[in-house]
């Protein structure tokens, strides 16, 4: 059994490429009508044109509120309702905190935080008429903390906190809203940034006890299932996509248990 989103209206941030890509196209296929947004068109596009006419593109800077609220009150003008959002656009590197400048700070902060405020925000103004489903895509370091990531894991920590603080608000206006964790995940974006060398790669691979990287297709899947009418009773959760990543594996372990 699959989601079926026929005749929904979606946006998602973050959609010209990765994680946003491969949601906004499980959407599409079941049979949404999607408008990802983003900076940049190029990628837009690419991801409108693998949606058989059923994704458009918008351009705009989450961090921007005026340009959101335009982007959005366009949608619902067009299509007459707005029922799914998905927060996916985000910024981040890896650098020690005392590395950490005010402007790497504030532009993760702006983009991970305020501009999935922004986009709920904008979105609430009319998913609160007739009810909707939100999520918002974040880390588990969101809650264990990860060395080299406080700005990101700060920001999505606000972002799991705002979650939960709606979740509770808006539940009886029929607005659903929950967040998707994922864990290592193959994409061109990630590699780059988060294991650039083979060697890096090997010790991010290492942490994952499924002992694979997961795609964004897969990721997709868990995000059509928060998003869908299956998961109608469920708000203000988590839904952690990882493998196993932030149990752990154990430090005393009986060789025979992690032979693969």
């Amino acid at each position: 059994m699959t989601e079926d989103f026929t005749d929904k209206v979606a946006l998602v941030t973050g959609g010209g490429s990765g994680i946003g890509r491969a949601t906004a196209l499980r959407l599409a296929r079941g049979g949404a009508i999607v408008t990802v947004l983003g900076r940049r068109a190029v990628g837009l596009e690419e991801t409108a044109a693998l949606g058989d006419g059923r994704i458009h593109t918008a351009t705009a800077d989450v961090r921007d509120f005026a340009a959101v609220q335009q982007v959005i009150d366009g949608i619902v003008e067009r299509y007459g309702r707005l029922d799914l959002l998905v927060n996916n656009a985000a910024g981040n590197f890896v650098t020690p905190a005392e590395e950490l400048s005010p402007n790497g700070w504030k532009a993760v902060v702006d983009i991970v935080l305020n501009g999935t405020f922004h986009c709920t925000s904008a979105a609430a103004r009319h998913m609160l008429d007739h009810g909707g489903s939100i999520l918002n895509v974040i880390a588990s370091y969101a809650w264990h903390g990860h060395p080299g990531t406080v700005h990101s894991a700060a920001a999505k920590a606000g972002v799991l906190a705002m979650t939960r603080t709606l979740a509770v608000e808006w539940a009886a206006r029929g607005v659903r809203i929950n967040c998707i964790a994922p864990g290592p995940t193959e994409t061109e974006g990630a590699s780059a940034a988060l294991w650039p060398t083979d060697v890096d790669r090997a010790r991010v691979l290492s942490s994952v006890p499924a002992n694979r990287f997961t795609t964004p297709e897969e990721v997709a899947e868990s995000a059509a299932f928060l998003l869908g009418d299956r998961a109608g009773y469920i708000t203000g959760e988590v839904l952690t996509v990882d493998g196993g990543q932030w149990l752990g594996k154990a430090v005393y372990t009986d060789s025979r248990a992690s032979a693969r």
